[in-house]
């Protein structure tokens, strides 16, 4: 006598496969959370050092360092756009330094300071001058 061959999976088959999908998203999904969010403190990162030029070539042709006020397309501003995000640019500037900080999504800021200018509110006291840093 032949047996009958079965053509599907059954039922247990099924509820197995369905597990170890959700697990393997279970451990997936904080993984890409956490390496979205380190993409977006890479671009912060850059803006700050695309920030820190932006500022030496404006302080070569102005001998001053450039405010929020001086930022802008047009001539005689400091041509800086930040990262499409990125907002909320604040810089301070004086004769002998300047600072930036920034929001980037998530609620995180990152900020550079450079020359004598004071370290951006809540930025963390072990960074140096020039070091850009998101916290």
């Amino acid at each position: 006598m032949h047996r009958p061959t079965s053509n599907g999976f059954t039922l247990i088959e099924l509820l197995v496969v369905l597990v170890i999908i959700g697990v393997l998203a279970a451990v997936a999904a904080p993984k890409f959370t956490d390496t979205k969010q380190r993409a977006l403190r890479s671009s912060g990162m850059a803006d700050m050092r695309n920030l820190a030029a932006g500022q030496a070539g404006f302080f070569a042709d102005s001998s001053r360092y450039a405010s929020t006020a001086d930022t802008g397309t047009t001539t005689g501003r400091m041509n800086f756009t930040p990262s499409k995000g990125n907002r909320a640019l604040v810089l301070v500037a004086s004769t002998s330094g300047w600072s930036g900080v920034m929001t980037i999504p998530g609620d995180e800021r990152c900020g550079i300071f450079s020359g004598t200018a004071a370290r951006p509110a809540g930025m963390p006291s072990i960074t140096q001058p020039g070091e850009p840093t998101c916290w």
